[in-house]
């Protein structure tokens, strides 16, 4: 929870602050009223909420979001879509896939000390299913100790199929659901390096699902989008910006800026950015990128935060037809999700012997009721294993209706990921969390985990890292 002195800099106009909010689509404006719940049914009026600002800053708004008659899973129900300005002027959309109450946040940008008006709208491009969407307790707030991480966070303007296509897809795939930053001292003294990242709901190019479930453990998509160099009063040390562009390459950002926000669009298929805006983009997205990425752990870690982002991972690859039916750990296509273990571990490689590729690390599990028989997280895709060291993700998928009861032990195989074996040793450290989904494809509690150091040589290839109860 905020402090009351971070969340004090801003305060909702008389009884509405703590009261839910419901909107639908808007075609005039209208003052919210002290009233519980307030509702607007498509093509009626805007809501509003005002705040006042005792101070100059980046602002961010809060709520629990819903849409009734919306699922992610559903064609033709996948979303609502809130566009949200501020004094009028179009900050960010908001896509609510579930009808199900999610706590969301938003940046709203810079703001001037003194009172200004949030106007919420059901946007244009929303599911035709979608009635209204219930925004409930909304807050704005000003946090202190975020102030420098908000000011130059991206604005991501949505894909249009570049540069022709659907204005509204990232209301249907590969929507941006949450968003992080990361900082490090930068080589001049004082100054800071600081690192935008966005989880994406799935990726409709790129690396295909199997190879993303082995290598990442998830099936969403997670880039890093802008990074800058700031000084030690916070500003932007000029041309010093970079963005993430097509084929992952790390470009200068030459685009436009809000303030000190860039100004970006998704212009690939496997969410990739680039600086020039395409005209009649009516999608943008300022995500609060406040929150940060715990040292010593994988990117997957900001979505255990965020669980709704598993159930919008699954029900995607659900309605796109990326889900293998029936679901069988015997192949290597996505079987149903609730079928894998989803594992973090963090491993490191020591220094090779010779010549020939690098060792990966893989994930194995066998089960209580065969334990002669061995899942694997890369199913012996060499490509798969994982190279990279540090905190890593992947999944094991094992057969339907197994918990962590049914699990006899979990062992790590070293595997070189090419042609030849350069005999570097890989040494694993632990296992930082383990579990399965539930039915409604929520993550459940994490039940496994283990610290330790344990080195697979090619002479030792194997072992087991973890066992029940051990």
């Amino acid at each position: 929870m905020r402090s009351r002195a971070r969340s004090a800099a801003f305060g909702l106009t008389g009884a509405l602050a703590g009261a839910p909010l419901v909107l639908v689509p808007a075609t005039a404006s209208a003052t919210v009223s002290a009233a519980q719940t307030i509702t607007v049914d498509r093509g009626g009026p805007a809501r509003t909420l005002t705040f006042t600002a005792r101070q100059a800053g980046e602002a961010v708004i809060a709520f629990t979001a819903a849409a009734p008659g919306v699922s992610w899973v559903r064609k033709g129900a996948e979303s609502a879509i809130v566009a949200i300005s501020v004094d009028g002027r179009h900050v960010t959309d908001l896509v609510v896939p579930s009808a199900d109450p999610t706590p969301r946040s938003l940046g709203l940008g810079p703001v001037k000390s003194g009172k200004h008006k949030v106007t919420l709208r059901f946007a244009k491009g929303s599911a035709p299913s979608a009635r209204r969407v219930t925004l409930a307790r909304p807050a704005v707030r000003l946090p202190q100790a975020d102030q420098l991480a908000l000011r130059h966070a991206p604005v991501v303007v949505g894909r249009t199929g570049w540069p022709f296509g659907d204005p509204y897809q990232n209301a249907r795939t590969d929507a941006p659901l949450i968003a992080w930053h990361e900082t490090r001292p930068a080589t001049t003294p004082g100054n800071k390096i600081i690192e935008y990242s966005v989880v994406w709901s799935n990726e409709d190019g790129g690396t295909d699902s199997p190879a993303l479930m082995a290598r990442w453990g998830r099936t969403t998509d997670i880039e890093w989008a802008y990074r800058v160099e700031v000084d030690a009063s916070g500003r932007r040390v000029a041309g010093t910006g970079v963005y993430q562009g097509p084929q992952h390459l790390t470009l200068k950002f030459t685009g436009r800026y809000e303030g000190d926000h860039p100004v970006l669009q998704t212009c690939t298929q496997n969410n990739n950015l680039c600086d020039v805006i395409m005209p009649n983009s009516p999608l943008r997205f300022l995500l609060d990128a406040s929150r940060t990425k715990p040292t010593a752990r994988a990117r997957e870690v900001v979505m255990d935060r965020e669980p709704w982002t598993y159930r919008i991972m699954a029900q995607e690859m659900l309605r796109e037809g990326k889900i293998e039916k029936p679901s069988s750990p015997a192949t290597k296509a996505v079987g149903d999700q609730r079928t894998y273990l989803f594992v973090e571990f963090a491993k490191r490689t020591g220094a090779p012997a010779g010549s020939g590729s690098a060792p990966g690390v893989s994930l194995g599990v066998r089960l209580k009721r065969d334990p002669a028989k061995l899942y694997r997280s890369d199913h012996d895709e060499a490509s798969w294993s994982i190279e990279r060291d540090g905190p890593a993700a992947t999944t094991v998928e094992l057969p339907q209706g197994t918990t962590v009861a049914d699990i006899a032990s979990i062992e790590a195989i070293r595997r070189p990921v090419g042609f030849g074996d350069n005999g570097a040793p890989a040494t694993v450290t632990s296992i930082n969390r383990g579990f399965f989904l539930r039915a409604t494809y929520l993550p459940q509690r994490s039940a496994i985990s283990w610290t330790g150091s344990i080195t697979l040589t090619p002479q030792s290839p194997t072992a087991v890292l973890w066992r029940p109860g051990a």
